[in-house]
């Protein structure tokens, strides 16, 4: 006879790590494999897309695989409690890190790049994570971060996304045309990332981004076109990798595109916005950075 006590014959199921509306977050132990695990549990709501939407996050966290993204192991979307095992990060928040005090440039700059090339992944599978901030970024060994809450994957259809006047996620980290119903594209995380950047410098969650005077010159200008009002004056999440090198000279700006020196102005000629979209995008075999929102 199966153990009833176990949740699919495998899982034991521990106390709750954290609990949401949409869903909950409990230890768990693989008996298996003799490993810790997270286990997710979702909780339904009475809207009949709710079974979707629930297996459009499983999908999307089981097509994901990067080192600051958090692993799935295992999955039941069908089970009466639809569930999802995952990669158990034991550590503290960075909202919990930097409730203790800000963080230094070098940190920042590390923390940034790390977080910088988990989207630059996340966006070429095709995805947007929309809600990129410090409470969904977990420091595990090292201080080394990984991004979680897939939580808005069904927000998501096959060419664009619009929030048609509603607001998801925290207010604080969300872009201009996140806020007003505009089109969701990857510039959204690359501004939420540059946020949640300034609260590390800062330690204190900034409503308008205000970059502090006496930053590096090269960091300066970045969070500048980071949290730029403008979609197409932000960066892409590559050119945020690459212009956040744990030590940088302080020309380093000089170095990138000029979208990302003229960081609050409107684009320069012949620079296109940093998203492909989807009908070009599926014509050179392109992921389209345009819709697919995962978090």
């Amino acid at each position: 006879m199966p153990d009833t006590t176990l949740l699919a014959d495998r899982y034991e199921v521990g106390e709750p790590l954290t609990t949401s509306g949409r869903a909950e977050v409990r230890r768990g132990r693989d008996t298996v494999l003799a490993r810790d695990v997270a286990i997710k549990f979702f909780r339904p709501g009475r809207d009949p897309q709710d079974a979707r939407r629930i297996d459009d996050e499983i999908r999307a966290l089981a097509r994901l695989s990067h080192p600051a993204l958090v692993s799935v192991f295992d999955a039941d979307p069908s089970a009466e409690m639809p569930y999802a095992v995952l990669e158990r990060v034991e550590g503290r928040t960075l909202h919990d890190r930097v409730a203790g005090g800000c963080l230094g440039i070098a940190d920042v700059r590390r923390l940034g790049a790390a977080l910088a090339d988990a989207l630059v992944h996340v966006h070429a599978e095709g995805f947007v994570h929309c809600g990129v901030k410090p409470a969904t970024v977990l420091l595990g060994d090292n201080d080394a971060p990984r991004l979680v809450d897939f939580g808005l994957a069904h927000l998501v259809d096959s060419a664009r996304l619009t929030l048609a006047g509603q607001i998801f996620g925290t207010m604080a980290y969300q872009a201009p045309e996140q806020q007003h119903g505009g089109e969701i594209t990857s510039a959204v995380d690359v501004y939420a990332l540059g946020v949640l950047l300034l609260e590390c410098l800062t330690g204190r969650p900034h409503q308008v981004p205000e970059v502090p005077e006496d930053l590096p010159f090269d960091l300066k200008n970045l969070l500048m076109a980071m949290t730029s009002q403008s979609a197409g004056g932000r960066p892409t999440a590559r050119e945020c990798l690459d212009a956040l090198p744990a030590v940088g000279p302080p020309t380093l700006v000089a170095q990138l595109p000029r979208r990302v020196r003229g960081a609050h102005a409107a684009p320069a000629a012949g620079i296109s916005p940093p998203r492909v979209p989807a009908a070009r995008a599926a014509s050179r075999g392109v992921p389209s950075q345009l819709g697919r929102c995962a978090s």
